[in-house]
């Protein structure tokens, strides 16, 4: 019997909204202010997976300059019909406080892997929406309604309205569908309909330890909406965290053959509830009972393994992890910071196998990063790099970070010292606090620098080499649990990338060159 072995999608991936299409399954996943905006997958036995193609990769899609941190894509939702792949995403400007500004946009293509259309401006009621397709032909945006007002409850229900596809726009009026469960916090409706039922699939409970999966169920499309009496239908043990945690976000696909699965994000804590690769993608194996409610075989926790379905397996060839830049495009697993990668800043032709980047703002700046990083889906790994970097002065450096958001990150970087020229030192930013890990950085006398990161657990360990010199440790053993949602004194959505950057604070954009990147 073949198993699903879960988390299918380790990494970073929150947020996922799985649909098939005849023998082929999608799923589309958050990647907040990372570029390309939303990841799609794709399975044929949703066992093995691969990541597909991105569909937001233009700016008149998606502007992210200026994005605060974990803004940006919420909550993709991914639907097809009438020969068309439907994505409606949430663009976040801003998050902290009593307001939200949360633009909702729809793209559509022929093809799963696009070109994908200009955006259509459906709504800025709240986030999480997504699109159900009516028998009949008509389609409906379903989002959870954000109220900022004192005293009220902030997410004040799921809001129901028609889209035209003629007009291109939302029409007719605003429902308010569902106002959901005790659990609170009401948010990421999906629609489904089956044996003459409407379900309504939510997440509750906040996207934290308590996560959860809630059902509800009407004749009508309109309500009013019974709740399933067993709620929530997943959720994690928090009594056991070896265990998934954070259950909740769900979506649902029927196989082929008449099996149902729920896709939810989930967490793996490293040390003290801290999950530094963030918030995953799993699968759990479903049922329907015979009064018509849909249960998770073997129970409402998560499972690590899960009866795969009886489809024929099909594995895929996956990228390699060691890019040595010899391409003339960029590997899909690749991110940059909030702006597509251009020739203005990043180039693979400028010298020949190698990547060259030239030197933008800085680590927390949330303009014009010169990084390019990828997920972080191990939580015992080693990645190398070797740079060519002649800088001039303090204000430009180039190397290899470790990065959650523009608060926390721990960089090993190579600088110019006005004494001792050409150096090597290691910064870290924690919880927004700069700090430099070094009594005094190491001086260089090589044109080149091999780069090295030990990732075990929570803690990670620096190396470099000087020019064909042997690996040398450099600096302390560092904590990264910082590197989590878990571990700031504010609610944030991503995960731990490794990869590479440079800085010119001069502006003068002086440019380093990365030999290799490799991921193990």
């Amino acid at each position: 019997m073949a198993i699903i072995k879960n988390p299918v999608l380790p990494g970073y991936h929150p947020d996922p909204c799985i649909i098939r299409v005849e023998d082929d399954y999608y799923m589309a996943v958050s990647t907040f202010e990372w570029f390309p905006g939303v990841q799609i997958h794709h399975s044929k036995d949703l066992v093995n997976w691969r990541l597909l193609t991105y569909p937001l990769t233009r700016t008149s899609q998606l502007n992210m300059i200026g994005n605060l941190d974990s803004g940006g894509v919420w909550a993709p939702a991914l639907s097809y019909s009438d020969g068309l792949f439907y994505l409606i995403y949430t663009d976040v400007k801003s998050r902290m406080g009593a307001f939200k500004d949360t633009h909702n946009y729809l793209v559509t293509a022929e093809n799963i892997e696009g070109p994908w259309s200009e955006p259509i401006y459906l709504n800025s009621s709240g986030f999480d929406p997504s699109l159900y397709h009516e028998d009949d032909g008509t389609k409906w945006v379903v989002n959870m309604i954000w109220d900022f007002r004192k005293g009220k409850n902030s997410f004040a229900g799921i809001a129901l309205q028609e889209y035209s596809v003629e007009k291109q726009k939302l029409v007719g009026p605003i429902r308010n569908i569902f106002k959901g469960t005790e659990l609170k916090v009401t948010e990421a409706p999906h629609l489904y309909k089956r044996n003459g039922y409407y379900y309504l699939l939510t997440a509750e409970g906040g996207t934290w330890y308590t996560h959860a999966v809630t059902v509800a169920r009407s004749k009508s499309l309109f309500g009013p909406y019974e709740v399933d009496p067993t709620n929530p239908i997943l959720t994690s043990n928090q009594k056991d965290v070896t265990q998934l945690q954070k259950a909740g976000h769900g979506s649902l696909v029927e196989t082929q053959n008449g099996e149902w699965y729920m896709a939810h994000l989930c967490a793996r804590p490293v040390v003290d509830k801290k999950c530094i690769l963030g918030r995953e993608t799993a699968l759990q194996k479903c049922y329907w009972t015979e009064d018509d409610w849909i249960r998770v075989e073997g129970g409402p926790h998560p499972q690590m393994e899960v009866e795969a379905p009886n489809l024929p397996a099909h594995p895929f060839e996956l990228e390699s992890n060691k890019d040595d830049f010899n391409d003339r495009t960029f590997k899909k697993y690749w991110n940059s910071l909030r702006r597509p990668v251009t020739e203005e800043w990043i180039s693979l032709s400028e010298k020949p196998g190698c990547l060259t980047l030239k030197g933008g703002e800085s680590m927390q700046s949330t303009h014009h990063q010169s990084l390019l990083a990828r997920r972080l889906e191990h939580v015992e790994a080693e990645v190398e790099t070797e740079v060519m970097f002649a800088p001039e002065n303090f204000q430009q450096m180039a190397g290899l970070i470790v990065y959650y958001d523009t608060d926390d990150y721990v960089y090993l970087r190579v600088t110019e010292h006005e004494e001792k020229g050409k150096c090597i030192g290691i910064i870290e930013s924690k919880y927004g606090k700069y700090d430099e890990l070094l009594e005094e950085d190491f001086a260089l006398s090589s044109a080149s620098t091999k780069l090295k990161a030990v990732i075990n657990k929570q803690w990670l360990q620096f190396y470099f080499a000087d020019g064909k010199g042997d690996w040398t440790e450099l600096g302390p053993r560092v904590d990264i649990s910082h590197l989590s949602d878990d571990d700031a004194d504010y609610i944030r959505f991503t995960g731990t990338f490794v990869g590479v950057c440079v800085q010119d604070l001069s502006g003068q954009e002086i440019a380093a060159h990365f030999d290799y990147f490799e991921y193990r």
